[in-house]
């Protein structure tokens, strides 16, 4: 049995070494790998913040790392070109958080594409307007990766620094509005942030936001998303000091007009301190009251 064993791994060999020296770059990967063992560690991507870069120039300059492997740490600057997508690596560094992919109409390969790549940055990845289908791909790729059903977003939460220096607080109007909610929630606790809920507090039944008054107190940006006529904004700004970032829904019946009659009542609030983003909006208004809550 052994001489049998014995003439099978001789013929491999034979067959493998013949299919190298007909294959020389074939040959010259295996050396590679086999001469030049790399760590996952070592061969991973760094998310390109600052502090990343620092160190890799600080090392340049002492020396523990070659010029060209600086150079290939930084080669993903400003962006990685899949064809189908220009995933911007240099987004962290300009704007203090990673690139987010919209899920809707991007195939589900496509979606796979771009999460392959950004995971291999060690950062947080953030999908919206996506589908269960889509997550159970994405959950091969990332066992971590989580699935909010009601807004549809993905996120797989690697880096759970906190940047926010206070709370931030996201209320709406009706349950209806939730999914968009969700959205604004699930973004700010992405940029790493304190996030608390409030659902369920409309106008028409005033005293469920007044019973709430030390909550929106404690905030330091809070979030209103409202459908309908879009009144819960001004009431929350008029009780507060801090930033009221609105976001209208297409919640409502014919004459709300898909959102754009809250949309109008959003933008004339006599509320001094309440902006307002795009319908349905909820990522725009998570990330905004993200960055307001860093500074």
């Amino acid at each position: 049995m052994l001489h049998q064993l014995h003439r099978g791994l001789t013929g491999g060999k034979q067959i493998l070494d013949k299919f190298l020296e007909e294959s020389p770059e074939w040959a010259r990967s295996v050396d590679d790998i086999c001469l030049n063992p790399v760590s996952e560690k070592q061969s991973e991507i760094s998310t390109m913040t600052e502090e990343n870069i620092k160190e890799v120039l600080a090392s340049v300059k002492k020396g523990s790392l070659s010029v060209d492997d600086g150079l290939k740490k930084l080669k993903h600057l400003p962006f990685e070109d899949l064809g189908f997508a220009r995933i911007d690596h240099h987004r962290t560094l300009r704007q203090g958080f990673p690139e987010v992919i919209f899920g809707r109409g991007k195939t589900i390969r496509q979606i796979q594409g771009i999460v392959e790549r950004m995971l291999a940055h060690q950062q947080n990845v953030l999908i919206t307007r996506t589908s269960a289908e889509v997550f159970r791909a994405i959950k091969k790729l990332e066992r971590k990766a989580q699935f909010y059903p009601d807004s549809g977003t993905i996120l797989i939460h690697r880096d759970k620094t906190q940047h926010g220096k206070g709370k931030i607080l996201i209320a709406c109007a009706g349950t209806a509005d939730i999914p968009v909610a969700e959205e604004a929630l699930v973004t700010t606790e992405a940029m790493g942030n304190k996030a608390e809920n409030l659902y369920d507090v409309g106008v028409a039944g005033i005293h469920r936001i007044l019973s709430e008054r030390a909550r929106l107190t404690e905030a330091r940006v809070i979030i209103v998303v409202a459908g309908m006529d879009g009144a819960l904004p001004s009431v929350v700004g008029g009780l507060v000091s801090v930033p009221v970032i609105a976001v209208p829904t297409s919640v409502g019946y014919g004459a709300s007009l898909n959102g754009i009659a809250a949309l109008l009542g959003m933008l004339n609030s006599c509320a001094s301190n309440v902006t307002v983003v795009n319908i349905d909006n909820g990522f725009g208004a998570g990330y905004v009251a993200s960055l307001i809550n860093r500074l």
